[in-house]
């Protein structure tokens, strides 16, 4: 006696609004939830900003004391620490992508009935709030460092932040298109972070430099974040005009002094590009 198999219908629900914005929804809480369920990745990252602040701060302090017009160092490398803080966390959140894919998970996701795009957007947009957030821990640190806790400085440096660590997870998603070893994602991206924290100014003022380091300096895209996270620090400080003159002269473009809305324009324009890029890679067939 044979048996006929039966054939089951299979519905695939259809495309829609409503379903693209679930997607995103879910991708971004998987990261708010892996983020806050690993408390040793919490305390673990706040180890570096520490150091530096506390650590490296305190002891060149008392080799640039006579070159920061009464300044402490630690005040004046803070914004570039918070940055440095968020981009390192941005990166991290973007290489689970990477993990993702070792292990599988990532193929899972890929062939749901969503557009491969609202995966990329979730993940960027969850990669940002965890960046973001860590960046919310190192802001309430200033206290220590002579940063005021004034309400439109939390709330300024609070929003250029997080529009850096979605552009920083853009770029790390990005990158993460077309590695497929965690190993490979982990050594480009030493390469690529400590470059783009160095040249940004988040240790020098960024007038008076050599020619070939200024033009570095204007071509690192950590530039005009930290540039504009530094101006709302000082304008909020009761310093001698020399001194804001020597420490905080701002970027230029040829000369032209470029306006800090600007700069946080030329970081979300980056972190847009980033992100279209990314989806163009993921939309590619493997």
């Amino acid at each position: 006696m044979t048996t006929t198999a039966v054939p089951v219908a299979v519905r695939v629900p259809q495309r829609s609004f409503g379903g693209e914005l679930r997607a995103v929804k879910i991708v971004w809480q998987r990261e708010i939830i892996r983020f806050s369920s690993d408390r040793l990745r919490i305390v673990t990252s706040l180890i570096q900003p520490i150091l530096f602040l506390f650590v490296l701060g305190s002891g060149l302090s008392r080799l640039t004391g006579g070159s920061t017009e009464g300044v402490d160092l630690r005040t004046f490398i803070f914004p570039g620490i918070l940055a440095m803080s968020v981009m390192f966390t941005a990166m991290f959140s973007a290489a689970s992508i990477v993990w993702d894919r070792e292990f599988g998970f990532l193929r899972e996701m890929l062939v749901a009935p969503v557009r491969r795009s609202s995966i990329v957007i979730g993940k960027c947009l969850g990669g940002a709030t965890v960046a973001g957030f860590q960046g919310l821990v190192v802001l309430a640190l200033g206290g220590f460092v002579g940063v005021p806790y004034a309400f439109s400085l939390l709330v300024s440096v609070f929003a250029l932040q997080m529009l850096l660590a979605f552009a920083i997870t853009a770029f790390g998603v990005m990158m993460s298109a077309r590695v497929n070893q965690m190993q490979s994602f982990m050594a480009l991206t030493q390469m690529l972070i400590m470059p783009l924290f160095f040249l940004s100014g988040a240790l020098f003022p960024v007038s008076g430099l050599p020619r070939w380091l200024t033009v570095l300096n204007r071509i690192d895209p950590l530039t005009y974040a930290v540039d504009p996270m530094r101006r709302v620090v000082f304008s909020h400080l009761d310093l001698p005009a020399v001194a804001v003159a020597r420490l905080d002269p701002g970027v230029t473009w040829g000369g032209w002094p470029v306006p800090g809305w600007l700069e946080a324009v030329v970081v979300l324009v980056l972190g847009v590009v980033f992100l279209g890029v990314a989806i163009v890679e993921f939309n590619r067939p493997e």
